[in-house]
């Protein structure tokens, strides 16, 4: 049996004295690994770096074998990756993420979406929005949702400031307003139809939002911990937006959640 499509890195694992086991994300096959043979040698070392975009051959003699990659760089971003805080915390982040979802299964949504946020993570203050985007996407794909378009108790579509801690569902003002402690907050750039850029308080507020809904449905049901990358992707992205010296257009302003909205 055998297949071949385009991929991006996750990780590697070594495996014998030459070889590696490569994990990679693909559009219709989902997470997947695989036996590079000399994967350790110079030549593939670069190529095999976590965020890399590569063409992949899996071959194996039964479908659910681990069978043997042979892959073929196509976009060598990694070196790009290694520049800045939040591109080096996020690339692990965002594969730990995926590696919440069931292997080779396919999310062909997220993996554009992955390629899209890999192509800004360098630009710090733009990292911090498109990766929330994607947490919230991850949970969608889990079966977690949240409903952030309209309020909860009255279905408005406006004035939307808070989100059940408990329902995943956004409430407007007036209605949250005599259970406000116990509410999350929504920030304004994640409500439908805002354009406004993020800032560090609504980005903090939206780390705290899916850390939440992350921790109740997923991390504590397992039995396990948050990726550490991630509170250091969290610490750098709040960090480029605190010594942003005046306010941007941002990613919204871009385009670029646009076309990674389009994706998810």
């Amino acid at each position: 049996m055998q297949w071949q499509e385009e991929a991006i890195i996750l990780g590697v694992k070594r495996h014998g004295e030459t070889s590696v086991i490569a994990e990679v994300m693909t559009p219709s096959r989902g997470r997947h690994l695989g036996l590079v043979r000399s994967g350790r040698s110079r030549s593939m070392q670069p190529v095999l770096q976590a965020g890399n975009r590569v063409d992949v051959l899996w071959r194996a003699r039964l479908h659910d074998h681990l069978g043997e990659f042979r892959i073929e760089p196509l976009q060598l971003r990694a070196a790009q990756l290694m520049e800045t805080a939040t591109a080096v915390y996020g690339v692990q982040a965002m594969g730990a993420l995926l590696r919440l979802l069931p292997e080779r299964d396919p999310h062909p949504h997220l993996y554009q979406a992955l390629d899209i946020i890999l192509d800004n993570l360098h630009d710090p203050v733009d990292a911090g929005e498109l990766f929330v985007r994607f947490e919230l996407a991850v949970l969608n794909d889990l079966g977690f949702g949240l409903d952030l378009t309209e309020c909860a108790a009255t279905g408005l579509r406006t004035d939307l400031i808070y989100v059940s801690p408990k329902t995943g569902r956004a409430v407007c003002r007036t209605a949250g307003a005599p259970y406000a402690e116990r509410m999350l907050s929504l920030p304004a750039f994640l409500s439908e139809g805002q354009s406004k850029a993020a800032d560090p308080e609504s980005l903090a507020a939206a780390f705290r939002l899916t850390a939440h809904f992350l921790n109740r449905h997923v991390y504590d049901p397992r039995g396990l911990n948050e990726n550490a990358a991630r509170d250091g992707f969290v610490q750098a992205a709040l960090k480029a937006l605190e010594g942003r010296a005046m306010p941007g257009k941002g990613a919204e302003g871009r385009g670029i959640t646009s076309a990674l909205d389009k994706a998810l």
